[in-house]
């Protein structure tokens, strides 16, 4: 899904463990973003910004344009969906 968001919120970034990168970790951060619209009604993601992505700093009411790549997972019997960021560009300097 390609889109231009509203960020509502990006937590702290921290390291995971990883088995594609070197290192054995990487950073990830989680930020929710809303689709623009009508605020009150407007689709809101949870996704997870990874690697370097991850430590770029996003505030509240920013414009970005972002992919958002979904999936899922089965895991101890439950299935749960994953919303990965793929590539975000903050829009202050267009």
């Amino acid at each position: 899904m390609k889109e231009i968001f509203r960020v509502v919120s990006q937590g702290e970034t921290f390291t995971i463990p990883s088995q594609k990168t070197e290192s054995g970790h990487t950073y990830k951060s989680n930020i929710v973003l809303q689709e623009i619209g009508d605020r009150k009604h407007s689709n809101t993601y949870v996704a997870a910004l990874l690697g370097n992505s991850a430590t770029c700093k996003f505030y509240a009411g920013d414009l970005v344009a972002a992919v958002l790549k979904f999936s899922v997972h089965e895991h101890n019997g439950q299935t749960y969906q994953d919303v990965i960021v793929d590539d975000i560009i903050s829009l202050k300097n267009y």
